[in-house]
């Protein structure tokens, strides 16, 4: 029997994260949860879908439930599986059972990663519903009241082979997500990493450069992730145009016109 109240609180986000909302994010996704509605966040990698999520669990006081998806997931490792024991054998549930168990907010981070036919387990909890069938185990879940279901994805970064299905899509209300606009990621990047805002303007400057560049030798484009990133091994005592190279060149590109591109763009910013 689960204990609900133990397992729903581990769960559960204790300190506030930082978002900077953008728009209407906040209020739309509040009304998407009052009425249970299953969410779709679409948008770049390292805009702040996944701290968003956390954001909105810790302020609607819900116990979060973040599944990695990727292309080794079977639908054997979100509903759960049978082990074998010295006493036997006995179930374990997955996290997409035990947040219909215990009324979570279900979060699967990149869900075009995993296999389309792992994906199909989770229609039955997107529509009125709100059902999860072991069949292995013999056992129909009704979703708990609180139970919702957030997917999120990069629709820039999917190949044909890896993008949803429309009947997938088609059971979710989304929002669309992007790298904040300059004053707003300026605010960000020297409040997470504690840099002033001059040294963060600069950073978000080379984020431009590069991001003109997707699509003409980048995949995609820095992060404010990375920014913070950079931003905090600067705040560290390193150099600007090394910490910048470590975190915002390095990753992101093995290219070595790009790299002098961008390595070139770096020491322009913070020349002087």
């Amino acid at each position: 029997m689960v204990n609900t109240m133990s397992d729903s609180d581990q769960y559960k986000i204790t300190k506030e994260p930082f978002y900077q909302a953008q728009g209407k994010e906040i209020a739309l996704y509040e009304a998407a949860y009052e009425a249970r509605l299953p969410v779709m966040i679409k948008g770049p990698t390292g805009c702040g879908k996944s701290r968003f999520i956390e954001h909105m669990a810790w302020k609607l006081n819900k116990p979060l439930i973040t599944v990695a998806c990727n292309e080794d997931m079977t639908a054997s490792d979100l509903v759960g599986r049978y082990l074998l024991d010295a006493n036997g054998t006995r179930w374990l549930d997955g996290p997409l059972t035990v947040a219909a168990r215990i009324g979570a907010i279900c979060y699967l981070d990149e869900i075009v990663e995993a296999r389309q036919d792992t994906t199909v387990v989770i229609h039955p909890l997107t529509d009125h519903r709100r059902q999860l069938p072991l069949d292995k185990k013999g056992e129909l879940i009704d979703a708990h009241p609180d139970f919702q279901l957030v997917i999120s994805y990069n629709p820039g970064y999917q190949s044909l082979m890896k993008d949803l299905k429309q009947s997938t899509k088609q059971r979710f209300s989304a929002l669309d997500f992007d790298y904040p606009d300059t004053k707003v990621e300026v605010g960000i990047v020297a409040r997470e990493a504690n840099v002033d805002e001059d040294m963060a303007a600069r950073l978000v400057k080379v984020a431009h450069t590069a991001r003109n560049l997707k699509g003409h030798g980048l995949d995609e484009g820095i992060s404010t992730r990375l920014l913070v990133y950079a931003a905090t091994l600067m705040a560290k005592g390193i150099d600007a145009p090394d910490a910048c190279r470590m975190a915002l060149v390095r990753p992101i590109t093995d290219d070595a016109d790009i790299r002098s591109t961008l390595d070139h763009a770096i020491d322009a910013v913070f020349a002087g």
